[in-house]
């Protein structure tokens, strides 16, 4: 398992400097933290930056963490989803104190809405979504009273254990706050705290017919595991004040504090779980873990390293103002660390075959070549060589500019760790399409230099074809074309039509693992690549984690 202690934690922030305020004046001795994401979808990029927040305060600060499970929504939860959650923070590195769900306390939190009627809080009421909606006012202008708003204590309570009891059909009554319908803030405004929903629950079963709000349920939920801090996405500022009145109302075991700071806003993606939902059953990805999508899982997928989300996220940092993250420092995070960890192989992606005539047809030779050039302890390996090779297509040109410093008819290149060849003749088919070339090797140039000491500008991969292994690469790029795709009108629009590319026809060298989607690989002058999940021996397939240099620079500057 990655160990995310091997980041730096010693950033300050608002967070910590609250939190060290918080255990100087003695306020607290433990810190507590919680992860509570609803299961209705995988995690995305988002949610690892709150994970390492959270995880990362209570580790700092010798605390604990719970990943709770916010499970207050059945129709959208779901098992697969609880399973996707659990194992992403696991592979990032984290462990949980404990994994409760919400739904765990729903006989505590009916209790306490009990409490809240008897004190005269909270009632019944019988209005109308649409009703209820229509009577809460604007920004502007304050609410009006729903007409049952006075009901008697003793009503509320027979109505509420009514609703319990499964007596009513599905909007039929609702539980409210009494507070302030003239409340500058909407949240105030008689807020729902319980509707009836019929619908089986992934915990409870078929046990409850009513289920509490997220806004009723979380602050609840923090008290009772004694949350000292609970940290939240900014769009929860105006939701603290009603956070704090259900706990300034009620008898809770402890009193946690919610502290806000900003989501992360990523250029080139989507962080909407219902827009993410779309693109997977509208098979534009090809699942919640297509490595286009920046879902946990979807990285995972790609190849992107532990270490380099924990590092993205220490990079960004943490701030109360919303701003957007260029994505290259996504990108850049993620080369960082790739080009630190992952073992050097030579692949052909496209190939174009390379026949050197005049090197023994019978004879094959092989090249050490190290693992890492940086790095010696990464080892190395045999690399072969034969009289026919693979080169890279976009390696040749038949008719190449002066500046072009790759193979052209009549110019001499160096063979990565072999030797010098030069271009003799170019084989075409019957439709004018390339076949193959026609080259000769200088065998005094074994390992790339020549006795007489004449220079050659450049340097090209290759790959046996005698040692070759056939595989599919895909080209992934970013799925989104626009740096803001959620802004348009429709964010279909802004679909990257080249995000994935197939090529079914790769040449790998022999020394690469074809099955083993822990390893990480640079192919040379290619970029990272890792197996995917469907890579086997007998079809090997393998996903470009990210190019070695950025591509969208270029675009950006010109847009």
């Amino acid at each position: 398992m990655h160990d995310p202690s091997a980041v730096a934690s010693d950033s300050s922030n608002f967070i910590r400097d609250t939190i060290d305020a918080d255990l100087a004046t003695g306020k607290m001795s433990t810190i507590i933290t919680r992860f509570p994401p609803e299961p209705n979808g995988y995690l995305h990029i988002g949610h690892a930056k709150s994970i390492c927040l959270n995880f990362g305060i209570a580790r700092d600060y010798k605390g604990y963490c719970n990943l709770r499970f916010d499970d207050t929504n059945p129709e959208k939860e779901e098992q697969e989803y609880i399973d996707s959650i659990r194992r992403d923070v696991e592979w990032l590195g984290f462990e949980w104190h404990s994994n409760p769900f919400a739904s765990d306390y729903f006989d505590q939190l009916y209790a306490w809405a009990v409490d809240l009627i008897t004190q005269g809080k909270a009632y019944v009421d019988s209005q109308s979504a649409e009703e209820i909606r229509a009577n809460r006012g604007t920004l502007t202008e304050p609410g009006n009273d729903s007409p049952y708003r006075e009901r008697s204590v003793e009503e509320n309570l027979e109505l509420f254990e009514d609703m319990k009891n499964d007596k009513y059909n599905d909007g039929e009554h609702v539980l409210r706050a009494r507070i302030d319908m003239a409340s500058p803030n909407i949240n105030m405004r008689d807020p729902v705290l319980y509707r009836i929903l019929h619908a089986t629950h992934h915990n409870t079963g078929d046990k409850w017919c009513i289920y509490p709000l997220y806004d009723f349920t979380h602050g609840l939920s923090d008290a009772i595991e004694g949350v000292t801090h609970s940290l939240c996405t900014l769009e929860f500022e105006d939701h603290r004040p009603l956070y704090d009145w259900i706990l300034d109302n009620l008898e809770t075991p402890s009193r946690p504090v919610q502290i806000e700071f900003a989501r992360l806003q990523l250029e080139y993606s989507l962080t909407s779980k219902r827009k993410l939902n779309m693109l997977v059953n509208e098979g534009q990805v090809s699942g919640w873990d297509d490595p286009r999508m920046l879902t946990i899982s979807g990285m995972r997928r790609r190849g992107f390293t532990p270490q380099s989300i924990i590092n993205f996220c220490d990079m960004i940092g943490i701030t109360k103002k919303y701003s957007t993250i260029e994505m290259g420092v996504l990108e850049t995070a993620l080369r960082d660390d790739l080009n630190t960890r992952a073992t050097r192989r030579m692949a052909v992606v496209d190939p174009l075959k390379v026949i050197i005539e005049n090197y023994p047809a019978d004879q094959e030779e092989w090249f050490n070549g190290p693992n890492h050039p940086q790095n010696p302890d990464f080892g190395s390996r045999e690399v072969p060589f034969s009289r026919e090779i693979y080169i890279e297509r976009d390696d040749f040109m038949e008719d190449a500019p002066k500046k072009f410093f790759r193979l052209s008819p009549g110019r001499e290149v160096r063979l990565r760790f072999a030797y010098y060849i030069t271009c003799k003749e170019v084989i075409k088919n019957a439709a004018g399409k390339i076949e193959s070339l026609i080259c000769t090797y200088d065998p005094e140039s074994r390992g790339g230099s020549s006795p007489d000491g004449r220079k050659v500008r450049g340097t090209i991969h290759w790959v046996s074809a005698r040692h070759a292994v056939d595989a599919q690469v895909n080209l992934y790029d970013r799925l989104f074309t626009s740096p803001n795709p959620g802004a348009a009108a429709d964010f279909h629009q802004a679909l990257n039509p080249d995000s994935h590319i197939v090529m079914d026809n790769a040449k790998l060298e022999p020394a690469i693992e074809l099955t083993d989607n822990s390893i990480a690989y640079q192919f040379e002058r290619l970029g990272y690549f890792i197996s995917d999940y469907d890579s086997s021996n007998d079809n090997p397939v393998f996903n470009r984690t990210m190019t070695l240099r950025d591509s969208w620079a270029k675009i950006e500057q010109s847009q």
